[in-house]
């Protein structure tokens, strides 16, 4: 250990005991415990303190990733137990002051679970629960738990130890081979060794190299790359700055979606930390390696993902996709060799450095190694972001992480890996979310949006928003995704109107396999997977559409879309008017 990680973590052990010792209010403030109202609960919580004179601090924290249960509130008091309190209101925050923190009542009613392997006076502990039991939280272990606008509680969690301990005496490729032996893949959808691809710009030239952490994550559905970064920035930082020690890069960009602005205000404020510790710039922790980080804005364009439109935005260019070879390694952003890597990816770099490639490696199945970050959404009664080991089948994420379809209604269908993932049928979801299990289903894990459709949705009305979000976000470089994907939504329009013929599947066969060959990035080339998964696992729903000129489930009401720039609503009709809101009792 340096002596100057030895002097913040000796500050950071400081700190933690005086937080330890006082009472503690944690509340979830990220983007969907905003949504839910938890500015206005964190703001009650202080005002009643103040007013009642109790000592101790409301923080700001990120997403713990139980969405459903949000706002969320975790208390703990000296000679107490830490409860954690579900969709609290202004009213209950109220009444978590007056009867826990001064009466010594823990509310059961109000509470989803105590912290502690025993229940606490009828309320369950949260090791207990489906939703934090089936859980291995690696890339999200901080997610929640730690304010992600102080260094010192993310070094007091072990943050910056990886770090530490490789400029301490690992050398670059000592860290290369545990990240190789460690099996993790690209969590942002191609799925290629990460290993493999450091050790293809460790071997470029350099003396400036760049790492660049794309979280641009446009999918409907996804929330996980901003929420790691909205909840714990500093793990990405730090995963950051390892890649650019191990590959001998000199500077990083992380590159966000405009108007995402919690995980751009949160990664800013990380990165500004961490250069006043001295964790980022000049001779980090008194070595004799320098890195720097800056945070890259696009605006709203989902081609901008794909790694090469990406290096283009950033250089303030329209962000489309460049030809290959050359690759990213060898010219990237300003001509100059580049990796780019995913948030989840980088995310779990520092355990990886701190506890071994090997207990990584430990984690999933033979093929796909580790943890997968799962956002769960649709049809289901507990919504949410999980974490759990690769090999996990769907079916079992869906019934006993996010409690299955509600109300007896019947699981029809799934949506995965984006826009260009696939659909599949929801009576045939015992699939192991792996890599290889996953391609054989017809479908791609991609960044880990699962959205789930009951009954009461046709797989043709999906199918055509599917296709309208992938036409509109086209970025038109290359003939074969461009007229493709339009000619696929004219076809999607006639079949969902009532206007389509038989030959139109043939068709959209034919113009898939053009988009498949032709096309010049992942756009083009996944663009025909939604229709060709659909027909695989749905084709009676387009057969019907084509024989009775109707839609089965009334959902299809019409021409929706025409091929424009008019941005679709993403999925709409996933979850009909009429239908509830869906969310448990608190207990």
């Amino acid at each position: 250990m340096t002596e100057a990680y030895e002097a913040l973590a000796r500050e950071a052990r400081r700190r933690a005991e005086v937080l330890e010792a006082q009472t503690r209010i944690l509340v979830g403030t990220a983007l969907c415990g905003k949504a839910s109202g938890a500015d206005q609960v964190a703001e009650t919580l202080r005002n009643e303190m103040a007013r009642r004179g109790i000592a101790g601090v409301v923080e700001d924290v990120g997403c713990l990733g139980l969405c459903y249960a949000e706002p969320l509130v975790d208390v703990s008091k000296p000679g107490g137990a830490r409860i954690l309190y579900s969709r609290v209101t202004p009213d209950r925050a109220r009444r978590v002051v007056e009867g826990y923190l001064l009466s010594q009542d823990p509310l059961s009613d109000l509470a989803l679970a105590t912290w502690g392997p025993e229940p606490y006076k009828g309320i369950p502990s949260i090791e207990s629960l489906d939703v934090w039991r089936l859980q291995k939280r690696v890339a999200t272990r901080n997610c929640g738990l730690i304010s992600p606008t102080d260094i010192y509680q993310y070094i007091a969690a072990g943050g910056y130890a990886a770090l530490d301990r490789a400029l301490s005496g690992v050398t670059p490729q000592q860290v290369i081979e545990e990240v190789t032996k460690s099996g993790l893949r690209g969590r942002g959808g191609a799925a290629f060794p990460t290993g493999t691809k450091w050790g293809f710009l460790a071997r470029s030239p350099g003396p400036v190299k760049y790492i660049l952490c794309n979280c641009e994550e446009g999918d409907p559905g996804a929330f996980n790359d901003k929420g790691i970064l909205e909840s714990d920035p500093h793990t990405v930082v730090e995963g950051i700055t390892i890649a650019g020690y191990a590959t001998g890069a000199s500077y990083g960009h992380i590159f966000i979606r405009h108007g995402h602005e919690g995980p751009i205000s949160r990664a800013r404020q990380a990165i500004e930390a961490a250069r006043e510790a001295g964790l980022l710039g000049r001779n980090i922790l008194g070595s004799s390696f320098s890195f720097d980080i800056e945070v890259a804005l696009t605006g709203e364009s989902y081609v901008s993902g794909e790694e090469t439109a990406l290096m283009e935005a950033i250089e303030g260019k329209r962000a489309m996709p460049r030809f290959r070879p050359p690759f990213p390694a060898q010219v990237g952003l300003w001509g100059r060799p580049s990796n780019v890597n995913n948030v989840k990816t980088l995310a779990y770099i520092p355990e990886i450095v701190s506890r071994g490639g090997s207990w990584f490696a430990s984690i999933g199945t033979e093929g796909s190694k580790g943890t997968v970050v799962l956002c769960i959404t649709g049809s289901v009664a507990r919504p949410g972001m999980y974490e759990v080991p690769l090999g996990m089948t769907l079916s079992q994420a869906i019934s006993d992480l996010a409690g299955g379809v509600p109300e007896g209604r019947k699981l029809k269908l799934l949506q995965t890996g984006g826009p260009l993932g696939g659909v599949l049928d929801g009576e045939k979801a015992d699939i192991p979310m792996d890599f290889e299990a996953m391609a054989k289903a017809g479908a791609i894990l991609g960044s880990g949006g699962i959205i789930v459709g009951d009954d009461r949705l046709c797989a043709v009305d999906l199918t055509r928003v599917l296709v309208a979000f992938c036409q509109f976000e086209s970025c038109g470089k290359c003939f074969p995704c461009r007229l493709g994907m339009t000619h696929l939504l004219e076809v999607m329009e006639r079949i969902a109107s009532g206007r389509g013929e038989p030959q139109d599947l043939e068709l959209m066969n034919t113009v898939g396999q053009a988009m498949t060959m032709g096309s010049l990035c992942g756009h083009g080339q996944l663009g025909y997977n939604p229709v060709s998964s659909a027909l695989r696992y749905f084709e009676n729903d387009f057969r019907y559409h084509l024989e009775k000129k109707r839609c089965p489930t009334g959902s299809c009401d019409g021409p929706r879309f025409t091929p424009s720039r008019t941005r679709p609503t993403a999925y709409p009709g996933l979850l009909p008017a009429s239908a509830p809101a869906y969310a448990p009792s608190p207990s």
